[in-house]
């Protein structure tokens, strides 16, 4: 590590110029060796340890502004040693990962002898909007630094001063390698027409990737003149199938619905079949309650435990995103289809049964971006998936679905190699 690290420039730019700044240090990094920019992983790591207490206490003067939040959206903002040194070590997982950039996708000859070739290459700037969670921008700037690209921040006001401390490591990693700081930009304050701005860059930022809220996402796909990678909510289902393991079933969806309320991996949605639901529901209803989990249930939940909350005509269709949780009996696994396909978000499903044949069945005909069998929703997280971290999810069909980790954030090129042919 370099003499001591230096808190970001916060000045008056505006975002068209820290996006050119940005586009400018992109082309730099895409061009620098695998060696350089794993250095910098390392080194923006090694920053993250070495300034803990600072970031801690500029999280700290986040919560102290962030009265009348709830304790889940208080989680999302919370930073502690643990969170940091999960910052830092994901920093690390990225550097150990391979390079996505300049792998070759596929090469072929044709008749004439030409040889072409398909090459990943950096997307180059993304815009990265987020709110509440400041570890998003690390995980962020980690992954675009190994995949080439520029980054361009604009966190949410709630998280400003951690979020600042958070890039000021990244920058004093990009120093410490020799690559340019501005690799890792941020928006210069929480004025909401950074985030306008930046929806209007077309031309400066090449991919718009929001983390945050619904309303956050829809205004996002609604107003960006810039294309866009997202997932508006993460309304996730878990289904205990006839066949399930009564104990794994509560084990896994305990932490499937409470490990972490606020994360959009989180269960939001238990789906029952209705022939074991008389004999199990109640046990899974004790052993959510005993861990603080409400409940939001359908009429036939209640008939079974009588002292459930009465779902509304809106509960099925929440992202809860707190300890409660929202039950339907289904019938079997045509059942839990129909109920997934007509609420969910397309994000990620999650089945318990011990039957391999109606475990398969759920795994096709579940349109979502992830699907699980007997594992907790919670898994739907890049760094479980080995990626090192992610920088969101995304639940649509085109370029990328699911966790977005290194190889998303690449896009390719082709080369075409000849000996001199003409076209006739």
């Amino acid at each position: 590590m370099g003499a001591g690290l230096q808190q970001a420039a916060i000045g008056p730019e505006p975002i068209e110029t820290l996006a050119g700044a940005a586009r400018r240090a992109g082309r730099v990094l895409a061009r620098s060796a695998t060696a350089t920019r794993n250095a910098a992983l390392h080194a923006a790591a090694a920053a993250l340890r070495d300034t803990s207490a600072a970031i801690l206490d500029a999280n700290a003067r986040d919560l102290d502004a962030c009265t009348g939040a709830n304790a889940a959206f208080r989680d999302r903002l919370a930073l502690t040693p643990e969170r940091i040194e999960a910052m830092a070590s994901g920093l690390q997982a990225i550097a150990a990962l391979p390079d996505p950039v300049g792998r070759v996708l596929a090469e072929w000859d044709r008749p004439n002898g030409l040889h072409l070739r398909r090459v990943a290459t950096p997307i180059g700037v993304i815009g990265m909007i987020y709110e509440s969670r400041p570890n998003v921008g690390a995980d962020a700037a980690g992954l675009c630094l190994k995949s080439g690209n520029a980054v361009l921040l604009r966190g949410g006001s709630e998280s400003l001063h951690s979020a600042r401390a958070i890039q000021s490591a990244m920058q004093a990693g990009l120093r410490d390698a020799g690559l340019p700081e501005a690799a890792v930009q941020m928006a210069p304050d929480a004025d909401r027409a950074h985030v306008a701005a930046m929806l209007a860059a077309a031309g400066l930022i090449d991919l718009i990737i929001p983390r945050g809220g619904r309303s956050l996402v829809e205004r996002v796909q609604r107003e960006a003149r810039v294309p866009v990678l997202a997932h508006a909510e993460g309304l996730c289902h878990t289904y205990v199938d006839a066949s399930a393991d009564p104990a794994m079933a509560l084990r896994v969806l305990g932490n499937a619905k409470m490990r972490r309320t606020g994360v959009c991996g989180a269960t939001e949605t238990l789906l029952i079949d209705r022939g074991i639901a008389p004999s199990q529901l109640p046990g899974l209803i004790a052993g959510l309650r005993a861990l603080g989990c409400d409940f939001r249930a359908d009429a036939a939940a209640r008939a079974i435990v009588p002292d459930l909350t009465a779902a509304d005509a809106d509960s099925f269709d929440t992202e809860w995103l707190d300890a409660v949780l929202s039950v339907a009996v289904v019938d079997g696994v045509d059942g839990a289809l129909a109920h997934i396909a007509q609420h969910s978000s397309a994000h990620t499903e999650a089945i318990i049964a011990e039957d391999a044949a109606v475990a398969r069945q759920f795994l096709a005909g579940t349109d979502s971006a992830v699907v699980l069998w007997n594992a907790s929703t919670q898994f739907c997280d890049g760094g479980e998936f080995g990626f090192g971290a992610e920088i969101g999810i995304a639940t649509g069909r085109l370029h990328a679905r699911g966790p977005v980790g290194l190889e998303q954030l690449t896009s390719f090129r082709y080369e075409v190699i000849g000996t001199g042919q003409t076209r006739p």
